[in-house]
């Protein structure tokens, strides 16, 4: 769906990209990891030929971008830098200026089609209120619902649940996995790493404009062979199990092993008591912090 191979933007002196081969493949949910400044946005702009890249090149759907832009554009919905609307118009009269070229060209199809899309992402399409007076939360929403009234086979998200509050941003992650079950394929970046979490299959993390990590987030979070121990007695415990010990500190070991089980019966054989036993797991913020130290 999106492949880029050494993709570069450079401003003046300033590598903002450097050198990124992205690999976004059909039905992902890809979750797009960095820092501010790290070359997320800019990146997303290249992908939707808002931004000329230096040099690399960029396929969208099959398709060279941006050459091929007319064609491809009308497959993406995009929501990038924040929602933009009319702020004196309402939300309904806004989606009309977005679909006013769209597909099924008669007045009830559109309307009808805008009305889904607003009741899809949480919005009332009988509120007549100017946008300008709704809330951050609302307007994010509305940004969203411009992205899917086309019902687009790839979805470009640039933080969709900012502004919104606890409640808001599970139901916006329900229905980005339930377009995903349908078909579409997403490609977001996101500060949240516990959303990300839940609802990626693959991400990429991007540091200082390169490209530092890229793989399935199962693969990702999977075991890592080791067990973490707590113990009053981590010293008497750390002298048992020798060199399997690969850390201790307060009272807990890591210890390189498979099976807590057999560690466990090891420990309770000895007389040492154990506290709490069980398989070490990585979650996403330990595997980007790891990346983007190196």
């Amino acid at each position: 769906m999106i492949s880029t191979h050494q993709l570069t933007k450079r401003f003046g002196p300033v590598i903002a990209v450097d050198g990124i081969d992205l690999d976004v493949r059909d039905g992902d949910v890809y979750g797009f990891l960095g820092a501010n400044g790290s070359g997320k946005t800019t990146t997303v702009r290249m992908l939707l030929g808002l931004v000329f890249a230096t040099s690399g090149e960029i396929e969208v759907l099959g398709q060279s971008m941006p050459a091929s832009a007319a064609a491809v554009l009308p497959e993406i919905g995009a929501l990038v830098e924040g929602p933009a609307a009319y702020p004196y118009l309402s939300a309904h009269a806004n989606l009309a200026t977005v679909d006013a070229a769209g597909p099924d060209g008669s007045r009830s199809n559109r309307r009808r089609r805008i009305d889904d899309t607003l009741d899809q992402v949480g919005l009332d399409p009988s509120d007549h209120r100017p946008v300008r007076t709704y809330s951050l939360g609302m307007r994010q929403r509305l940004g969203l619902a411009a992205a899917l009234l086309r019902r687009p086979r790839l979805l470009v998200l640039d933080e969709p649940t900012n502004g919104l509050d606890p409640q808001g941003i599970r139901e916006i992650r329900e229905l980005l996995l339930t377009l995903n079950a349908d078909g579409t394929t997403i490609f977001l970046s996101s500060h949240l790493l516990a959303e990300v979490e839940q609802m990626c299959t693959r991400i990429g993390v991007v540091d200082q404009g390169r490209l530092v990590l890229q793989d399935e987030l199962a693969t990702l979070l999977a075991p890592t062979g080791r067990i973490e121990v707590h113990t009053r007695q981590s010293e008497w415990a750390a002298e048992l199990l020798g060199s399997r010990v690969e850390d201790r500190r307060d009272g807990r070991l890591v210890v390189v092993a498979d099976d807590a089980s057999v560690v466990n019966a090891e420990l309770v054989a000895a007389g040492i008591p154990v506290s709490r036993i069980g398989p070490l797991r990585r979650d996403l913020e330990d595997v980007v912090l790891e990346a983007t130290a190196r």
